[in-house]
């Protein structure tokens, strides 16, 4: 019989520079699926580790299919690199459809007991923040606090809902039930509230943030204030009189 062709990869190092074995570092695929990894992310990081096409580091399967030849192969052995895989996933991340990233992170979210109702959208939450995480479960972890009993914490409350701000808050809320539900209207609201009472955007943006998200930095606070349906945002920020 004819003698078949064969070749060797280069050893995979871990991050620590050890070999990659059963025993030392290595994982079954179905763990990066369950760290929020896409599967055309870790094909694409596979693919450049050991072998290389000049210096491309993304690229579709059928470019792969196209480029690869053994002359590429590196002969030395290949390091793992955890930190270049999550940049190329947050890549694969921002251009992947909307749709599906929500078909994707909804079975995450119901894995934790959250229950992902018609409003807020989720599409529309990951619309917003898939530009901000790394992997599926940090978009979870994102569009997690849409649904669920929110209790931000005592320090960022004490560190944003100041005396100072307070006022302003109350104008805001005051002036919310009127509101066009849109980002827009929403933005020159919270414009004229810190304008009525002298104060700069982020010292009502802030309280809002935390409020509303438990978090101190979002994208654009009035796109998020659209997030949420009117009723749900008017009980997050009646925080303040209840206390």
């Amino acid at each position: 019989a004819q003698l078949p062709r064969y070749a060797h990869l280069s050893m995979i190092l871990g991050d620590d520079g050890q070999k990659l074995s059963k025993r030392h570092g290595a994982v079954s695929v179905m763990q990066y699926d369950d760290e929020g990894y896409l599967p055309e992310a870790v094909l694409n990081y596979l693919a450049r580790l050991g072998w290389s096409h000049g210096d491309d580091e993304i690229f579709s399967m059928p470019q792969f299919c196209e480029w690869f030849d053994l002359d590429h192969i590196t002969p030395s052995a290949a390091q793992f690199n955890t930190e270049k895989l999550n940049w190329l996933n947050a890549h694969y991340l921002k251009r992947t459809e909307t749709a599906r990233l929500a078909d994707l992170v909804q079975p995450r979210l119901q894995a934790r007991g959250v229950t992902v109702t018609a409003a807020p959208s989720l599409a529309a939450i990951i619309d917003l923040y898939k530009e901000r995480a790394a992997n599926l479960n940090e978009l979870a972890d994102l569009a997690e606090v849409f649904y669920i009993e929110l209790h931000p914490k005592a320090e960022l409350l004490a560190k944003h809902l100041t005396p100072e701000t307070l006022p302003a808050l109350a104008d805001f809320i005051d002036h919310l039930p009127a509101v066009a539900w849109e980002a827009a209207a929403i933005g020159a609201l919270i414009k004229a509230s810190v304008a009525r009472h002298g104060l700069k955007m982020p010292k009502l943006a802030m309280p809002l943030r935390v409020l509303l998200t438990g978090l101190e930095q979002t994208p654009s606070v009035d796109a998020v204030v659209a997030l949420f349906p009117r009723e749900m945002v008017l009980k997050r920020l009646a925080w303040p009189a209840k206390t």
